[in-house]
C-alpha cells in the first residue's frame, strides 16, 4: 500500500482548469449598483491586473500556466497525496481516505497557488505594489511570500481578531517584507470611521476588501489581489485537483466522495473542479459527491440566501451572485479565521443552488476534537479551516464502518496548524465555544439591503431566476 503518492517537478500541470465553460448553466454577471446592469469590465482595470481581468471572464476550458510561474510552483510542487491509513485502522472504517497535504508550501497552505500567479501578472504589466486582506493570514502570508519574489510591494490587511489571536502570521509577512495592518486600520476611511464608534472592533473580511480597495484606488500604480471567491483565482487553484487525478490513477483508485472546507471556495474548488469536469465528461469511472464544509458560526452555505450582495462591508464592490449572510455581517470569533466570510464564490454558490454540491456545517468544538484525532493518527497538525473537512470524513468513515462501505474519501489538507497552538491550547483547555449564528440575524442583514437596493428583486428575476 502506497503512503505518500507523489509526483515529479515536470509532472506540475501545464494548464489550468476553467470550470466557466461547464456549468450547468451560466454564471450570472456581477451588477453594477449605479447602473443596475452587468458591470462593465474596463470599470475594473484600476482594480486588477487585466490579464487576470481576461481570465476572470474566460470561456476557455484550459489556461496555459506561464513556464516563470510553473518555476515557483516546483518550490513546493506537486505536493503529496497522503493515504491516510492509520486514520482509517483507528476508526476501524472499510473506508479508503485521502487527502492532499497543500500545508507543504512555504507559507503553509494552498494560498500561494494563486498568490504567486496574480503577483506575476501584476509584475509583468509594471504593477509595484498590491493592497490586499487577510483572515487568518493564510493569504496575507501566500502574497507577501509572492510579491517578495516578484519585486512588488504588498499592504496587508488582517481581520483585527485573527491579528490578535494569530501574531505568528504577522511575523511572517513581515519577514517576506510585507507591511501588515489590523483591520479596521487608521490608514482609510472607512477603517477610521469604525474605529470611531469602537475602537475594539474585532473587524471581518469584508471590512478588510473594503481597506485594501480604498487603499488600492487612492494610490498610484497599485492593484488589489483577492484570495478567494472570484474565478480567475479558483482557476489558479486547480493545480490541487489536477495533481490529485494523476496521483489516485498510480494506485488505481478513485474517490466516491470529494470534500473541502469553505470560507470564500477557493481550496475545495481547487480540488473539486477537475473532478466535477470528469463527472459531466462522461470520463468519471463512478459517480461524485462533492461536499463542502463551513462553520456554524459562518453557514453561508446551509442557511445563506442566494441573492446578489456586496463583497465587502463598504459596498464598494460590484453585486455578486452568491450565497450571502449580508454584507454587513460581523462574526464570531472563531479559530477558523479563514472561513469567516459573509459569501462564497458565485460559481461554487451556482453549483450549490443546482444541487452538486452538499454543504455541511459544524461548530468549532467538534472541529478540534476531529482534529486531534486526526493528528493522533496521521501526525499533521491540521489548521482549523481544514479540520471542519476532516470532522466530515470522520464522522462518514464511522457511517461506512455501520454500513460496511468500502467508500474512496478525497479531501484537502489545505493548511498545518503550526501557527494555530493557541487555539488548540483553548481547545484542550475547555475555553472554545461552539458559536452559532442565528438565522435571524441573516434575514435582517438581507432586509435591509433589499430595503437600500429596492430595486434588487428585479435583478434576482432578470438574472438569478428568482
Amino acid at each position: 500500500m502506497s503512503k505518500k503518492i507523489v509526483l515529479s517537478d515536470d509532472e506540475i500541470p501545464k494548464n489550468w482548469y476553467n470550470i466557466l465553460p461547464d456549468l450547468p448553466r451560466p454564471l450570472p454577471p456581477p451588477i453594477d449598483p449605479s447602473t443596475k446592469e452587468p458591470v462593465n469590465p474596463a470599470k475594473l482595470e484600476r482594480i486588477f491586473a487585466k490579464e487576470l481581468l481576461r481570465q476572470e471572464l474566460s470561456s476557455e476550458r484550459w489556461i496555459p500556466i506561464p513556464e516563470e510561474v510553473r518555476d515557483v510552483l516546483r518550490m513546493w510542487r506537486p505536493t503529496p497525496l497522503y493515504r491516510a491509513e492509520r486514520l482509517e485502522k483507528a476508526l476501524k472504517t472499510p473506508a479508503r481516505i485521502y487527502f492532499k497535504h497543500e500545508g507543504v508550501s512555504p507559507p503553509g497552505s494552498h494560498k500561494p497557488n494563486t498568490a504567486v500567479a496574480q503577483a506575476y501578472y501584476n509584475m509583468k504589466e509594471g504593477i509595484e505594489r498590491l493592497t490586499t486582506e487577510t483572515g487568518a493570514g493564510q493569504w496575507g502570508s501566500a502574497l507577501s511570500f509572492a510579491t517578495n519574489l516578484f519585486g512588488l510591494k504588498c499592504m496587508v490587511y488582517m481581520v483585527r481578531a485573527s491579528y490578535l489571536q494569530k501574531p505568528a502570521r504577522k511575523m511572517l509577512m513581515h519577514s517576506w517584507g510585507a507591511d501588515v495592518v489590523p483591520s479596521p486600520s487608521d490608514k482609510t476611511n472607512f477603517g477610521r470611521s469604525l474605529l470611531a464608534k469602537d475602537p475594539n472592533h474585532p473587524g471581518s473580511l469584508g471590512i478588510a476588501i473594503s481597506e485594501a480597495l480604498e487603499d488600492c484606488v487612492t494610490h498610484d500604480n497599485t492593484r488589489y489581489s483577492l484570495g478567494s471567491v472570484l474565478n480567475h483565482v479558483l482557476l489558479h487553484q486547480t493545480v490541487q485537483g489536477l495533481e490529485a487525478l494523476e496521483q489516485l490513477k498510480q494506485v488505481d483508485d478513485y474517490p466516491d466522495i470529494v470534500a473541502g472546507c469553505v470560507g470564500g471556495g477557493s481550496s475545495f474548488s481547487g480540488l473539486m473542479w477537475p473532478f466535477y469536469y470528469e463527472v459531466v465528461s462522461k470520463k468519471a469511472p463512478k459517480p461524485v459527491k462533492f461536499v463542502a464544509t463551513e462553520p456554524t458560526a459562518c453557514p453561508t452555505m446551509t442557511k445563506g440566501i442566494y441573492t446578489y450582495d456586496f463583497g465587502d462591508t463598504a459596498k464598494m464592490t460590484p453585486l455578486l451572485p452568491m450565497y450571502t449572510l449580508g454584507s454587513d455581517f460581523i462574526p464570531a470569533p472563531i479559530h477558523a479565521g479563514g472561513l469567516r466570510y459573509h459569501g462564497d464564490a458565485p460559481t461554487l454558490c451556482l453549483l450549490l443552488h443546482e444541487k452538486w454540491i452538499e454543504p455541511r456545517a459544524y461548530d468549532q468544538v467538534s472541529v478540534f476534537d476531529a482534529a486531534v484525532t486526526f493528528a493522533k493518527a496521521e501526525g499533521f497538525l491540521p489548521g482549523p479551516e481544514p479540520s471542519h473537512t476532516i470532522r466530515y470524513v470522520i464522522d462518514e468513515a464511522l457511517r461506512c464502518k455501520q454500513t460496511g462501505e468500502e467508500k474512496v474519501i478525497l479531501f484537502n489538507l489545505c493548511g498545518h496548524g503550526a501557527f494555530d497552538l493557541h487555539a488548540y491550547e483553548e481547545f484542550f483547555e475547555g475555553k472554545l465555544p461552539p458559536w452559532y449564528y442565528p438565522e435571524e440575524e441573516i434575514r435582517k442583514s438581507i432586509e435591509r439591503l433589499k430595503k437600500e437596493l429596492s430595486w434588487l428583486p428585479e435583478v434576482e428575476r432578470k438574472f438569478l431566476g428568482g
